[in-house]
């Protein structure tokens, strides 16, 4: 759209008056009789603006830009009714100014566009959108926390993003120190973001997800950019080995405490594979109906409502925590249900030690633990876990 204005420009003649044959001397450096020693007059203000004035049911996912198309800018601002503005960069020279942001739903902007010659002002309406064609992303970890150094940076969206290449480049992790990562999309409603090896022990971790406006596909948008900032904490690996019924627990590569343990018997075989703790629970309800087990009168029945110091490694129901009912066991056979068991006093120091996203790393059986089975993305290697992401 081509808005122009015209400042208002005043001349004024100066007339000399005569008389007889005289003579009025040139003033030095004047150039010749007759000749305006005035500068030339600024070019007046004109901008082509898009969206156009006037638009109605603009896409969110529109940039708003406002180019000079005769004189430049000393500023641009593009309000909401609220008086907010969009943030954006006027380029160098002054003639093209373009947003940072994208649109908010069902809101009227207006556009003033500001130079020494002049002002044009427009204004547009973007399009509604209802809850369903919006998409609302929440971050794991969240803000101001430490994790472990296992530990994935996951979006969930409660609508589905059907144009992941579209969200992908605007979903940023920046780690201080920098490290190589990748997003992984587990489905439509999950993507996940981890660094080639574990995460480096006092790493800064920022996440920028800039989705406000931007297109999921399929007719949804993003609702809302969202940024956490967390840290990783000390490197707390777990090395649980089935056979030697032993745990080991390392802080920086260094061994503070061998445990003794127990894991899944014959049928309830616990998994080996990386796991990362998701989950930290003081007292936790066990049944045994989510392992699909509800007949009461079975042997591997249970319902136990006092669960001590649990800490969660699988969505299928995998947790260390405090077993005192199998202390005789452990450190000499397997006789859980998959849980790894301690004892109480071990459970404790642990529970205490740990945080989420610090590394188990369980060995010594040949049931493998799946990559999808909670935080399981360390399983996949390297070169698996790039062809997850859309880009």
């Amino acid at each position: 759209m081509r808005v122009r204005s015209f400042p208002v420009v005043v001349a004024a003649v100066a007339l000399f008056v005569l008389s007889g044959c005289a003579e009025v001397p040139e003033t030095p450096g004047s150039g010749a009789k007759g000749e305006s020693s005035s500068s030339p007059s600024p070019e007046p203000l004109a901008a082509e603006i898009s969206p156009a004035d006037g638009a109605k049911d603009v896409s969110v996912d529109s940039t708003v830009t406002v180019t000079a198309t005769s004189g430049e800018f000393t500023s641009v601002k593009v309000a909401k009714p609220d008086g907010r503005t969009l943030p954006g960069s006027l380029s160098a020279d002054k003639k093209k100014w373009t947003a940072n942001e994208l649109l908010d739903p069902a809101l009227r902007y207006t556009v003033t566009a500001t130079g020494q010659t002049g002002k044009v002002t427009s204004s547009f309406t973007t399009r509604s959108l209802s809850l369903a064609q919006q998409t609302f992303a929440t971050i794991v970890p969240v803000d101001k926390s430490e994790v472990g150094v296992g530990m994935p940076v996951a979006a969930y969206f409660d609508v589905p993003v059907k144009d992941h290449a579209s969200f992908e480049k605007r979903m940023h992790v920046t780690a201080t120190p920098a490290q190589v990562g990748s997003w992984y999309w587990v489905s439509d409603t999950e993507a996940r973001y981890r660094p080639q090896r574990y995460w480096k022990p006092g790493t800064t971790i920022k996440v920028d997800l800039d989705l406000n406006g931007a297109s999921a596909g399929a007719g949804v948008y993003g609702q809302h950019s969202r940024t956490a900032t967390y840290k990783v904490g000390d490197a707390h690996i777990i090395r649980v080995n089935a056979r030697t019924h032993r745990m080991k627990v390392f802080s920086n590569g260094k061994l503070l405490r061998t445990i003794p343990a127990t894991t899944g018997k014959p049928g309830f075989i616990t998994r080996s594979g990386i796991k990362v703790i998701s989950e930290k629970h003081r007292i936790k309800e066990m049944r045994s109906e989510t392992i699909g087990i509800s007949d009461q009168g079975s042997s591997d029945y249970y319902s136990l409502d006092d669960v001590e110091y649990a800490m969660r490694l699988t969505n299928s129901g995998e947790f260390i925590h405090a077993a005192p009912w199998s202390t005789g066991s452990q450190g000499y056979a397997n006789v859980s249900h998959g849980c790894t068991g301690i004892s109480t006093d071990n459970a404790a120091w642990l529970y205490g030690l740990a945080r989420i996203g610090d590394v188990v790393e369980t060995t010594g059986t040949d049931r493998k633990m799946e990559w999808d089975n909670g935080f399981g993305d360390w399983n996949l290697s390297w070169a698996e876990y790039q062809k997850g992401s859309a880009l």
